[in-house]
C-alpha cells in the first residue's frame, strides 16, 4: 500500500528541486555585481520555477493539469542546467558545478518518475 501526502513539501521531488534552489541561491551571492540583473537573476528565477511549478501542480485535480505543470517544471530545470553550463564556462564556479549538475539531474529524474506515477495512477 501506497502512503499518499498531504502537503507538497513532503514530495521527495520538491524536497531536492527546493535544495537545488538553496544551493544556487547561496552560490551566486558570490557572482560578479554587474550580473544582479543578468545570470545571477536568472538562474535564481528558473530554479524557484522548478520548484514553484511542482508545489502549483502538486494541487491541480486533473491528469492533464498535474502534468502540465511538471513538463513546465521540467523546461524550468533545463533551463536552470544550461545556465549552470554558462556560469561554469564564465568562470564563475568551479567545483561547485559537478555538485550542483548532480542535483539537478537528481530532479530530473525524480521529476520523470513522478510524472509516469501520475500518468499511471490515473489510468487504473
Amino acid at each position: 500500500m501506497t502512503m499518499k501526502t498531504q502537503r507538497f513539501e513532503e514530495l521527495i521531488v520538491w524536497q531536492k528541486a527546493h535544495a537545488l534552489v538553496l544551493e544556487i541561491y547561496k552560490l551566486s551571492k558570490g557572482f560578479p555585481k554587474e550580473e544582479t540583473y543578468g545570470i545571477t537573476s536568472q538562474v535564481r528565477r528558473s530554479s524557484v520555477s522548478v520548484a514553484a511549478n511542482i508545489s502549483e501542480g502538486y494541487r491541480k485535480k486533473g491528469k492533464a493539469d498535474k502534468l502540465r505543470f511538471l513538463n513546465i517544471a521540467e523546461g524550468s530545470l533545463d533551463e536552470t542546467k544550461y545556465y549552470l553550463i554558462l556560469i561554469r564556462d564564465l568562470k564563475f564556479i568551479k567545483n561547485e558545478y559537478d555538485k550542483l549538475f548532480e542535483l539537478s539531474e537528481e530532479v530530473s529524474k525524480l521529476l520523470n518518475a513522478y510524472s509516469i506515477a501520475i500518468r499511471n495512477s490515473i489510468n487504473k
